[in-house]
């Protein structure tokens, strides 16, 4: 239980007394200013509120709504550095490159990727006398693949508030690329704002180990690459994924597979839906079994068909999860 309480000090329900509203007003009332004077931006986000927490909030929410996600950009960025990731000098040579366009496109455009994101939270943060730093680190997206994830793929913040560090991703909050068009299209996560460290180390693995913010249970990267892929939504609806701690299982058939998960708020077993995919055909089916206690939702599956079936947990509409499932006989 100390360990529960310990990670959970350092999310946003620590500031359940705030309302955002207003420093939610102030970054939408901002909408459309531009980079050139990002002191100047700073303090119209932050004039008119009185806590750091909000001051914060305004910044972060303005960059969020504001800065376009360039996909193409990053998939440039990545072919490269895989191109030159045995050749130090090479790779230096083109981050060096890369970091000058970056910047430019972002204050002439406004898009950039995750580097440009967690730069300008943290720029912004600092003209308000907010500590804030930009954490390097890995990523792990439904789209990303574990077999070439050799080197480092994403950038978030860490902000320091009333003595305390806290998490953000702008750039997953910010909305969702399109892979096959390149488009981009803003919306809103909220869940990414100062995120239980405990969730966001299901698919965020920082080269730094002080900004896990865990005071145990580490995931080692072998971990980090074999745990389930969740999306967006599960920071929307969860305050920690418990299990499985992996992405896939192989059972027997007529075996079960369990599942446990902390909500943010109640909801009724009949939300509670798995699609199971087998290549062939894919439905949506209750759970063998649920299991709502408070807050606390533990689920059992069944599976009573030879076969390999990817799994994605729905609440709703909410697409929460994914796993693999190789149902083999007995």
């Amino acid at each position: 239980m100390f360990f529960l309480v310990g990670f959970l000090n350092a999310q946003v329900s620590n500031f359940s007394d705030i309302d955002f509203k207003k420093a939610d007003s102030v970054a939408l009332s901002n909408h459309g200013e531009d980079l050139t004077s990002l002191p100047e931006l700073s303090f119209k986000l932050t004039a008119s509120l009185t806590t750091d927490v909000e001051r914060f909030r305004a910044i972060y929410r303005w960059v969020c709504t504001n800065i376009a996600n360039d996909y193409g950009l990053y998939l440039k960025n990545n072919r490269k550095r895989q191109r030159f990731k045995d050749d130090s000098l090479k790779l230096e040579e083109w981050n060096t490159k890369f970091r000058r366009k970056l910047f430019k496109k972002l204050q002439k455009k406004k898009r950039t990727i995750c580097t440009g994101y967690a730069y300008l939270v943290k720029s912004l943060a600092n003209f308000a006398n907010i500590e804030c730093e930009i954490v390097q680190g890995y990523g792990r997206v439904s789209t990303t693949n574990i077999k070439t994830l050799d080197l480092p793929n994403h950038s978030w913040n860490a902000v320091k508030l009333n003595g305390k560090w806290y998490l953000c991703d702008p750039t997953w909050a910010s909305g969702i690329p399109k892979p096959k068009t390149g488009k981009f299209h803003f919306k809103y996560n909220d869940g990414f704002f100062l995120a239980n460290p405990k969730l966001f180390a299901v698919n965020h693995f920082p080269i730094e180990s002080r900004w896990w913010l865990l005071e145990d249970n580490i995931p080692s990267f072998e971990q980090f690459l074999n745990a389930p892929v969740i999306y967006g939504k599960a920071y929307k609806n969860l305050e920690l994924h418990n299990e499985p701690q992996q992405m896939h299982h192989n059972i027997k058939k007529h075996g079960k597979v369990t599942f446990a998960y902390v909500l943010k708020n109640s909801i009724n077993t009949e939300d509670v839906k798995l699609l199971l995919d087998d290549g062939f055909d894919n439905s949506k089916t209750s759970p063998t079994s649920i299991s709502i206690n408070n807050t606390c939702l533990k689920l059992e599956h069944q599976f009573n068909k030879t076969g390999f079936y990817d799994v994605h947990l729905y609440l709703g509409e909410d697409l929460i999860s994914t796993y693999t499932v190789e149902v083999t006989n007995n």
